[in-house]
């Protein structure tokens, strides 16, 4: 099935270019944040993570929260946020039925909490795992668990409750997905290490190109390209190193084996810039 997508941005963040890639330059470089909205023919309005909001900067302007804003310096306008771009179509917040969270640090869902009545659909070993961090652990870990909305658990649709899949035979090495409507439109994946239970998600467009959203299992296109992990350093704020290297050695063979795919990570102007807004 094919669907409508468009990519947005939601504000950006800064950074040197060498923790995000390894021999990257040392000055700092603009890592937009972006967010996916589809229009699923029987499901209606759905996003892929939110971006930044104003709830963000509300939650940097004291401690803890502050010592994040200080670590990433964050620039955004109010009408770049997700809610703002969603009713700039002449739709409202209730017009969004899903919003599927590629995982929780902070520039993917503080958006969330604008769209009271959309189910959140995640893995639920990405959950677990930020419900057992300490504050000053979620901080080090790019979480503000005030972002998230209250009773997020009735809410939420666990991806590991839906039907497993094997993907089709070009995805190798990634062996299985989960269909998340039961009509093969919309794939989540999982690609760890970044975080635990962090979804990819793989889908066909209006055109018929296949897409692959990767979020934060590499912060460039470069980086998957030319496998090229990030400076040591970001072992501090990532899961799990082991898994996040694999991960990214399979996207590497994936796109070797398979270069039609257009794979997007969530922080990369080259890849948004090559992909059509709807």
């Amino acid at each position: 099935m094919r669907i409508q997508f468009e990519w947005k941005m939601a504000g950006k963040c800064f950074h040197p270019e060498f923790i995000t890639i390894r021999s990257g330059s040392f000055k700092s470089c603009e890592f937009p944040s972006y967010f996916g909205i589809f229009n699923h023919p029987k499901r209606g309005l759905i996003l892929y993570d939110t971006g930044y909001s104003e709830r963000f900067s509300r939650e940097v302007s004291h401690f803890p929260g502050k010592l994040y804003g200080w670590m990433t310096p964050v620039k955004y306008s109010p009408s770049e946020t997700a809610l703002a771009q969603i009713q700039a179509k002449g739709l409202s917040a209730q017009d969004v039925k899903y919003i599927f969270i590629s995982h929780f640090h902070a520039d993917h869902i503080s958006g969330l909490k604008d769209f009271p009545n959309a189910q959140l659909v995640c893995f639920k070993s990405a959950f677990d795992e930020i419900s057992e961090l300490g504050p000053w652990k979620s901080l080090l870990h790019g979480v503000l668990p005030d972002l998230l909305p209250e009773g997020i658990k009735e809410r939420a649709l666990w991806v590991e409750d839906t039907m497993m899949i094997s993907l089709p035979a070009y995805m190798q090495p990634f062996h299985y997905g989960f269909d998340l409507f039961g009509d093969q439109s919309l794939i989540a994946v999982e690609l760890p290490g970044h975080t635990q239970g962090q979804m990819g998600l793989l889908f066909q467009d209006l055109l018929g190109q296949e897409v692959f959203l990767i979020g934060d299992a590499c912060w460039s296109s470069r980086a998957y390209q030319e496998n090229r992990t990030p400076n040591p350093i970001t072992r501090l704020i990532l899961s799990n190193w082991r898994e996040y290297c694999e991960t990214l050695s399979r996207l590497n063979h994936l796109h070797r084996s398979y270069p039609k795919l257009k794979m997007i990570p969530s922080h990369c102007s080259f890849a948004a810039s090559g992909y059509p807004s709807v």
